[in-house]
This record gives structure tokens, sequence and C-alpha cells, in this order.
């Protein structure tokens, strides 16, 4: 792995599992120098495709999924470690179904599912979007679903 900062050689000094045995943390250091970064390693969902709602496909791609919840996240009250523990807990779901061809819909409602429990403006913010909703009255209607549970 080459330094970001200088561009030369690095070397691991220490290497631990994180994001719950989906991610290898390693911390490096510069061998020109010396600064010291952290890399992180995840496996990615190869061969997984999304078939989108215009019935085009495309490869699994997870910072499309990044962009979706960080904007539906913007300015809410959370750390990037609380961040990165909600992607990974949705891709991991959608690792689990085994499929290698999902939903663009089966994405958005495996997402769903876990941002109405993480942070409830950050669900609508994305249900909105993601269900494509047309008035002020469709926030109502998923406000008083959210409300009754």
């Amino acid at each position: 792995m080459r330094c970001p900062i200088c561009h030369r050689e690095s070397r691991v000094t220490n290497s631990r599992i994180a994001d719950q045995g989906r991610a290898i943390k390693r911390r490096r250091v510069c061998v020109g120098c010396r600064r010291r970064f952290t890399t992180y390693e995840r496996a990615e969902l190869v061969g997984t495709e999304v078939l989108k709602r215009d019935g085009s496909r495309e490869p699994y791609y997870r910072h499309k999924l990044e962009l979706g919840l960080r904007k539906a996240l913007e300015k809410r009250p959370l750390t990037e470690a609380q961040f990165q523990k909600l992607i990974s807990a949705i891709e991991g779901e959608i690792l689990n179904q085994e499929k290698e061809l999902i939903t663009s819909e089966e994405i958005g409602q495996i997402a769903l599912s876990h941002l109405k429990s993480f942070d409830k403006v950050a669900y609508l913010r994305f249900a909105s979007v993601y269900r494509n909703f047309r008035s002020p009255h469709a926030f109502e209607r998923e406000i008083e679903k959210l409300s009754q549970k």
C-alpha cells in the first residue's frame, strides 16, 4: 500500500478485525515520510447485480448506497463510526440474501428497515425519495405510520 502523503511504500504495524468481522483494520507507517495512517479491507459484493425500476441492470456499488444514506442523514447527530456500522448492517443483509440479482426495491426496503430504528428523520428523508412522495400528504401518512409503531 502506498502512502497517501508521499506515495512511497508503507508497512503494516498492526492488524485487527473491525466492523463485526466484515473488515480488517490495518495501521500502517510510511517507510519514507514516517507518517501513520489506517486502511480498511472489506469484501465487495462482486458479481451481484441490481435490477433497476426501469428494467436495466448494473453492478452493485456500495458507494451508491452510501451516497443515498449520507444525504438522508445530512446534519443529523451521528458519528462516522455509527454511519459505517449502519452501512455494514445494510450491506450484510443484502449479502445474506445470497442472490446474484437483487432489485433496487429490495435494497431500498432493507435500507428503510434499518433507518426506521436508527433515525426517524433520516427514514422520512430516504422514504420521500425512495417512494417518490409528491405531496405533503404523503409525508403526513408516513409520519402517522411511524407514530403508530
